[in-house]
Parts: C-alpha cells; sequence; structure tokens
C-alpha cells in the first residue's frame, strides 16, 4: 500500500541517450582478431617451401634412381661387350676351322670323280706327252709329266695341253691350271720335266 502512495515525484526519470564524438583511428588500433591475417601469410609461405623442399627432394630421388639405372646398365653393356669381343674371336677361328673342314669335303666329295678324271686323263694325253705321276691332294691335282721335244718344242706341247685340259668340260671340277715351277730337261728320259697344278673349285688358292 505504500508504494502505490509514492508521489510521481520519486520515481526515477528514464535515462537519457549519452552521446558524443568518436575519435578513436582504427588504423592505430590493436588487431584483436582470435586468427590474424599473418598467420594465413605465414602459413602459406611455409607451405610454398615445404612443397619446393618436397619437390626438390623428388627430383633428386629420381636422379639418383637414373644415375643407378645407368650404372647398372654400364655394367651391363662392358660385360656384354668382353662376352661379344669373345664371341667374334671364337667366330673367326670357327670360320678358319670350318674352310678347313670344307676343302676336305670338297676333296672327299671329288674322289667320286677319281676314276672317271682319270679316264678321262688318258683319253685326252697326247702323243708326244706321257703321264708320270697323278697326286690328288686336299685343294686339287698335281700332275708330273714327261713332254718330248727341244725344251723350247716341249714347253709349246705342254702350253697346248694345259689349254687343252682347262677348256675341258669333263674337268669343270677344277677352275684354276696352272705350270708349278719351270719345265726342266730329265737327264733319264731325254725328255722335259713338266708339273701341273688342277685346283679344286672353292679350294684355296696355292701359296707363291
Amino acid at each position: 500500500m505504500l508504494s502505490r502512495l509514492k508521489s510521481k515525484s520519486e520515481v526515477p526519470a528514464p535515462s537519457a541517450t549519452v552521446w558524443h564524438p568518436n575519435f578513436r583511428n582504427y588504423q592505430k588500433l590493436p588487431d584483436i582478431k582470435v586468427v590474424r591475417t599473418a598467420f594465413f601469410i605465414n602459413g602459406a609461405a611455409i607451405l610454398v617451401v615445404v612443397s619446393l623442399l618436397i619437390l626438390l627432394g623428388f627430383n633428386e630421388w629420381q636422379l639418383h634412381a637414373v644415375n643407378a639405372q645407368t650404372t647398372a646398365i654400364q655394367s651391363q653393356i662392358d660385360r656384354d661387350t668382353k662376352l661379344s669381343d669373345q664371341s667374334v674371336v671364337l667366330f673367326k677361328s670357327f670360320q678358319a676351322e670350318e674352310s678347313k673342314v670344307n676343302e676336305v669335303d670338297t676333296f672327299v666329295k671329288s674322289k667320286a670323280a677319281v676314276s672317271t678324271i682319270i679316264l678321262r686323263l688318258g683319253e685326252t694325253l697326247p702323243k708326244n706327252v706321257a703321264l708320270d705321276l697323278l697326286d690328288f691332294r686336299e685343294n686339287g691335282l698335281v700332275m708330273r709329266l714327261s713332254v718330248r721335244g727341244t725344251p723350247d718344242v716341249a714347253s709349246g706341247y705342254a702350253t697346248t695341253y694345259l689349254e687343252q685340259l682347262r677348256s675341258d668340260s669333263q674337268l669343270k671340277l677344277f677352275e684354276e691350271f696352272t705350270f708349278t715351277g719351270t719345265p726342266s730337261p730329265n737327264p733319264a728320259t731325254n725328255r722335259m720335266a713338266v708339273e701341273f697344278f688342277l685346283r679344286l673349285k672353292g679350294a684355296p688358292a696355292v701359296k707363291k
């Protein structure tokens, strides 16, 4: 009841809005943000540096791997080169042996025609030429002959006979027809001693 009896003068008046000019300089005020802008800038810079370091490390690792592969490949090349050189030497040795085998093979195959050759030589032997010896060798046939007549005449007979052998179609087993040495007189027979060499096809040439 007493509160109702209070006079209006005792009731407090409403507070009035206090106003004053704002002289604060926001650029000079301290940054009170919970997360400052400098943090993001520094974080971004650190991230860039770390990324560059990772990239550099990856490139170094790749370079190391490439160098290791290069070293391994070079070692393999050196090893294979040594084996290749050895193989070349062995191949050349094989070729030399193969040549010898081919000579023997040619000679062996020609033996089947030996009798035919002897018969053919007997059929075509000129009357002024006598056959003293037939020597079948690996690379051909040596014929030793006695030719009648003076040295000049006997040499002419021998040359004619050699040309006759060269043109004989049944003697195509041979590819070279030559004199061996110089015709010389044989005192025992009073004839000229002449020697021919008929080289087989594929056989090595006679070294002079």
